[in-house]
Order: C-alpha cells, then sequence, then structure tokens
C-alpha cells in the first residue's frame, strides 16, 4: 500500500497540471488497431473525462488497417507509393509510404473511414459527452507522385480553424476522419497523421497524443544514439528534438517501421510549434491520464520546452525540500533540517525540478582543506530510479571541481553501495578536515565516502 504522503502527492502532482492546461487543446491520434483493443471503453472514458474536467480534447482516427479490410472485403487492390520527408534542416530526407486511392475505392475507404469515427462517438455517448463528426478539413488531390495517378489521395489544404474552436468551446469534442473535401464536394483521402499534425499546428495545441499499440520507441524497436537515457523496458522516457532528429537520422535504413513512422510524426509536431508529443501505449489501463497528470508518464514523451533542469533553491522552495526529506529525517537516513536551517543555507542547495515541480534535492558545504560535503540528498520516492539523484551529485561535484576543491565526501548509513556505484571509495574518519572530524556524530556510525576531484 502507498503511504499516505505519497498518495497525497499524487493528487497534488495531478493539481498541479489540471490548472496548468485547464482550457488548452489536445489532440489524440489514435491507432485502429486501439480501437478494436478490449481497453478502448477505458480510452473513451479517459478522453470524455478531460473533455468534461475543462480540457478541449480533438481525436483523429487511424483506419489504415480498417480501410485495409474493408477494401479486401470488397477486392479492391490497393497499392502504394513513396513520398519523401525532409528532416533537421533538411540534412536528412525520408521516404514513406502513401496509399493510392482510386476513384473506385474512394466509396469504401469513406465507409472504413466513418466507421471508425462513429466507434469513438459511441464510446464518447456513452460518458454523456457530445461529440461531432465534420467536415473541417478542405483537401486538394495530389495529382500525380512519381509518375502515379494519386487519384483519390489528397492533402491537407486549409483546416477550418474557426468552426472547430466554436465546436470545442461548446465543450463538444471534435471527430475528424481521414477525409478531406475540396470546395466543390469532392471527398479525398488524406493520411490520418498528416491531418493530426495539421490539427495540432492550427488550433495551437499543448499536446499532440499518438496513442498505438506498436510498442512504442525503444531500443528494441530501433537503435539509440549513445547518451539517450532508456528505462527498463528499453524506452526513451523523454525526448528532445535534436534527440528525435539524431534516431531518426541513425535508423534511416530502416524507416518507415511503425515505431520510427511515430517518432516522424513526434518530431513534425515539434518542429511546426506543439510544445509536447506523447507516444503512449493505447494497450496499457490510463496511459493517457498518467502521462497528462504525473511527470513519470507511462510512454515517451518529446519536448520542446524546458522540461527538467537543476538549479540552485529559492526562499519558496523550502517546504517541498522538507516534504522530501522528511521521511528520510523520521528514519534516520539524514540529520534533522528546520525550515530556518534550510532557509539559512539556501545557497547550498540545489534542486531537480521536472516541469516546475521539485522532485530531488541536495547540498553542497565546504568544511575548508579543500573539501567539501555532498550533504541532504532526497528524491521523491516516485521518481528513485529516474537517474535524479546521480544527476545532483555529477552536477554538486563538478561545482566543487569549478570552485577549485580537491575532494567531495559523504557520510551515509546505508547507501554506500550507490555511492560507490558513481566512482566514490571508503575513506577513514582522520580523512576530513578537522572541522567536519569534529562535528562528526559517532552515534551514528556513518560510513565515509569520498571521490578526488
Amino acid at each position: 500500500m502507498a503511504k499516505p504522503w505519497s498518495e497525497v502527492d499524487l493528487i497534488r502532482e495531478a493539481f498541479h497540471y489540471q490548472t496548468r492546461f485547464d482550457g488548452s487543446t489536445m489532440v489524440f491520434k489514435v491507432d485502429f488497431p486501439v480501437a478494436e483493443g478490449p481497453l478502448f471503453p477505458s480510452l473513451a472514458k479517459d478522453l470524455a473525462l478531460l473533455s468534461r474536467s475543462g480540457f478541449h480534447v480533438v481525436i483523429v482516427p487511424g483506419a489504415k488497417e480498417r480501410i485495409d479490410a474493408v477494401l479486401s472485403e470488397y477486392r479492391i487492390v490497393s497499392s502504394y507509393t513513396n513520398v519523401k520527408v525532409p528532416y533537421d534542416d533538411r540534412a536528412l530526407t525520408l521516404s514513406t509510404p502513401i496509399r493510392i486511392t482510386t476513384n473506385a475505392a474512394m466509396p469504401f475507404v469513406e465507409m472504413a473511414a466513418f466507421d471508425v469515427a462513429t466507434r469513438f462517438m459511441t464510446g464518447l455517448a456513452g460518458s454523456r459527452v457530445d461529440a461531432i463528426i465534420g467536415n473541417f478539413v478542405r483537401g486538394r488531390g495530389l495529382g500525380v507522385l512519381n509518375g502515379a495517378p494519386m487519384e483519390r489521395t489528397g492533402t491537407v489544404d486549409k483546416f477550418y480553424t474557426e468552426s472547430l474552436n466554436r465546436v470545442l468551446n461548446l465543450g463538444m469534442v471534435p471527430i475528424l476522419p481521414c477525409i478531406g473535401w475540396s470546395p466543390s464536394g469532392k471527398p479525398y483521402n488524406v493520411p490520418s497523421d498528416e491531418i493530426a499534425l495539421q490539427a495540432a499546428l492550427n488550433l495551437k495545441a499543448i499536446k499532440l497524443f499518438i496513442v498505438t499499440l506498436s510498442g512504442g520507441l525503444t531500443n528494441k524497436s530501433c537503435a539509440l544514439p549513445e547518451g539517450i537515457a532508456a528505462d527498463s523496458e528499453g524506452r526513451p522516457p523523454r525526448l528532445s528534438p535534436q534527440e528525435a532528429a539524431k534516431i531518426l537520422r541513425l535508423n534511416a535504413p530502416a524507416f518507415p517501421s511503425k515505431p520510427l513512422s511515430e517518432l516522424s510524426l513526434a518530431y513534425q509536431a515539434l518542429e511546426g510549434g506543439v510544445e509536447r508529443v506523447h507516444i503512449v501505449d493505447g494497450g496499457e489501463e490510463g496511459a493517457v491520464l498518467r502521462e497528462i497528470f504525473s511527470n513519470t508518464g507511462s510512454g515517451t514523451m518529446l519536448n520542446a520546452d524546458e522540461y527538467e533542469s537543476i538549479r540552485p533553491i529559492r526562499s519558496k522552495d523550502v517546504p517541498d525540500l522538507l516534504r522530501l526529506m522528511e521521511p528520510l529525517m523520521r528514519e534516520g537516513v539524514l540529520l534533522r533540517r528546520t525550515a530556518e536551517e534550510i532557509q539559512q543555507h539556501k545557497d547550498e542547495f540545489a534542486v531537480f525540478v521536472i516541469d516546475n515541480r521539485i522532485h530531488a534535492c541536495a547540498a553542497l558545504r565546504e568544511w575548508g582543506e579543500g573539501q567539501a560535503e555532498i550533504a541532504a540528498l532526497a528524491t521523491d520516492p516516485a521518481y528513485v530510479d529516474k537517474g535524479l539523484g546521480s544527476a545532483l551529485v555529477r552536477c554538486l561535484t563538478e561545482k566543487a571541481r569549478k570552485r577549485g576543491l580537491t575532494r567531495v565526501f559523504v557520510l551515509t548509513t546505508r547507501t554506500q553501495d550507490w555511492f560507490e556505484a558513481l566512482g566514490f571509495r571508503e575513506a577513514p574518519l582522520s580523512s576530513l578536515p578537522s572541522r567536519k572530524r569534529a562535528a562528526y556524530d559517532s552515534s551514528r556510525n556513518s560510513l565515509i565516502f569520498a571521490l578526488d576531484l
């Protein structure tokens, strides 16, 4: 069972994001296999909950697999051609396939697209949320590509943004099928990825969600460049636009696998001005809500804004530091400190901030003789495996080196193995500066570990 204080922190985190994103627009591109999965009703309820909670929700259903099935049922052959997409200052160009939609196939494409869209409307209706399937996308034909007439395959010509915003302001959820209409009313098959991208850009969405069953981006689905951290499942929790471009460049020969295509869409959205893009597993219960309302999330987030950083503390941070340190002080792992003591020595402290919330802290205290102590190290229990503590230790060690110090040390009763993994080695009491030796509490019998700079 979770400790009460951790449950409270989860509630605080949810309110933090509720306040931050209230009234903002979020676009959800949902692959068709998700709509056929057993957790689709739960996803529909979660999207309805977001709409009722004040978020502007836009749904773009993927329909590729449903279109494939309908065309196969009616024995209509469907072929593809490749189009080139430039990336990263156009030094990298990748080819992606696009369906050639014939005039004969178009009625069946419409049938499949609206069948999928209706499934979302039905799911939202079960939660009493109003939705509308509308002709908000003006399309135009692609003409001839690579010598092949594209017939009814189209692209986004215009988004009827004002109409969409009116619908959103009424609290309704627009559902955008993969169809665009010309000014004369001719329908075109437009890729749902393109519609989702243009919806996010035109509506100035704060977030684009890519909900998939592909397994997402992991070190099993593609090669990850050196320096990109991955979780225990091999998934990078966060990526910058530059890191996304590196992955696309490194894996160009394997493009367009499904995970790389999803990363491609995410990268284009970031480059277009979307603040954050989330690739989440549609087969995981509550994945969308966890990705929105917690820092830990459940998928891969690509962010163009500053998401995490290490900085000095401010006076208003003191309650957050006490919140992090209190469980460890209560267990005797950390020495007890008061708010007044932290305030008095606030210049010594640094905090690890994720999305404007503090999730780890530590202090660097100089004791003379070229040595400093790393102390008061505490991490939010939900983030203990995210590398926040080690990042703070590295930051403070580098800070000590820049000050011209020759050694940093720690006193610990339980975490000696963790510090050894960071390069610290056990040291005798006699190696400490005289002032620290005089202040050493022999009743705690703390082990001493040091790192020469």
